[in-house]
């Protein structure tokens, strides 16, 4: 499996000026590649192909005045903006056709050099080694420190280097990694995650939430009061929008660390690990909004995944509209809807149920349905050839009788005509400036005769 390492890097001034050029080239690649394409499909020309973007965007470009500062990046950076292009491309043809699952993509945009990441891309064709004394080379950019933390496990494949908002500069390489199985256990748990306590266990482990937003929000307040005090475009500007931004880069970095740490416990004391699937970008539009973008469930959702599959482990989600919470663990009533202020009920079975437990332990149980058993067995019948009775066409059945409207349809032997009731619309009346109701249209059964 594919896995990135990701680490600090500190480039000389000399090196940040080469690595700023390289980021706006690839910029402007990107934006002429994405020009150049909805040009073509105003004027209703067929779709530029890759091939052909990168010819007359790199190769001929740097022949002509206006483009010869290409020439001065390396060529893999270039050409991987572009592949960035069609990628993005790609996956926004697949959202519209269907073909592609999950939320709508939406189509490439601009990008500005006024973002606050900005990012470049080296491959193998770019020939950028690590040396022997620990320094990252680069084409036309020159030997960066890097900050190793760990050793990688194989020969990168490609290299980006990142910008972030904060002014921080990282290295994130992208190796191929081997599965490290741990030993196996006989324990499995059922996670239910949430605000109060982040994550309770079906164990009846609480984790409690650590907040890490809230806990730097008054300093975040000072800091957003401050630089809204300075005028725009000035130098005190920008040095503000860094110290806003370093301020919630060490919010960010604090808790991917706590995460880290808890989901690498949690895989290596668990032999089975099932989580339910939350819908977060929903509840990022409710009135938690901010709580639950504070809890970031999504990213330790993602490394509860990965790092189970890197270590052998069985990982599984539960279906959201699973009622976890109203169910009983006991003997599976199913109760009303509860307040969320409701932290414990008691069922007519006789059980007495903490609510964020109860549902631990019903994603156990629906994790463990779901997939069998810790062996591998299927529980849902296979697919089977139907019946050949079920799979033709019976030539003497009976016409369907569905219709829409407007359309006859033979019902005992005679012509009907099928109607559907509308509701009443209102228009102005001719005699003057109020509003009246226009009749409905009748049913041919209602009409008088003759």
């Amino acid at each position: 499996m594919q896995l990135r390492y990701q680490f600090r890097v500190y480039p000389t001034p000399g090196q940040q000026i080469e690595l700023a050029r390289a980021f706006g080239c690839a910029r402007v690649v990107f934006n002429d590649g994405l020009r150049l394409r909805q040009q073509a499909r105003k004027q209703g020309l067929p779709y530029v192909s890759d091939a052909e973007l990168s010819r007359r965007l790199i190769t001929e470009a740097k022949a002509t005045p206006e483009r010869a500062w290409l020439g001065e990046v390396s060529a893999v950076v270039l050409q991987q903006a572009l592949a960035d292009l069609n990628t993005a491309y790609r996956n926004f043809f697949a959202s519209i056709s269907g073909k592609r699952k999950g939320r709508t993509v939406a189509p490439p945009r601009f990008r500005s050099r006024k973002d606050n990441r900005q990012a470049i891309r080296f491959t193998k064709n770019s020939r950028f080694k690590v040396l022997d004394n620990g320094r990252l080379r680069l084409p036309k950019v020159g030997d960066l420190a890097v900050r190793w933390s760990r050793t990688l496990p194989s020969a990168p494949s490609s290299v980006a280097i990142i910008k972030d908002a904060a002014g921080r500069y990282f290295a994130s390489f992208v190796v191929q990694t081997t599965v490290e199985p741990l030993p196996e256990l006989d324990s499995q748990v059922g996670i239910d995650l949430g605000l109060t306590h982040f994550a309770v266990l079906s164990d009846g482990t609480k984790v409690a939430a650590p907040k890490f937003l809230r806990r730097a929000a008054r300093r975040l307040k000072r800091l957003q009061q401050a630089l809204f005090r300075k005028q725009k475009g000035s130098a005190n500007h920008r040095k503000a929008v860094v110290k806003v931004a370093r301020a919630h880069a060490q919010v960010a970095d604090t808790r991917r660390d706590w995460q880290h740490k808890l989901s690498t416990q949690i895989i290596r004391d668990n032999q089975a690990v099932y989580v339910e699937d939350l819908c977060v970008t929903g509840l990022g539009r409710t009135r938690l909004a901010k709580s639950v973008h504070d809890a970031g469930w999504a990213s330790f959702i993602a490394m509860l995944q990965y790092k189970a599959a890197r270590h052998g482990r069985t990982f599984g989600r539960v279906d959201r509209f699973f009622p976890s919470t109203r169910m009983c663990s006991q003997c599976g009533r199913i109760n009303d809807k509860m307040a969320l202020d409701i932290r414990a009920w008691d069922c007519p079975c006789g059980a007495a149920h903490d609510r964020d437990v109860n549902a631990a332990l019903n994603v156990l149980a629906a994790g463990q349905a779901d997939n069998g058993n810790d062996r591998g067995a299927q529980v849902r019948p296979g697919r089977v050839p139907a019946p050949r009775g079920e799979a033709v066409t019976h030539p003497d059945a009976a016409p369907s009788t569905r219709s829409v409207e407007g359309i006859s349809v033979l019902q005992g032997g005679e012509d009907v005509k099928v109607w559907r009731w509308r509701p009443q619309r209102r228009r102005r009346s001719r005699w003057g400036s109020g509003w009246s109701a226009s009749p409905a249209p009748t049913s041919p059964t209602s009409r008088s005769a003759g």
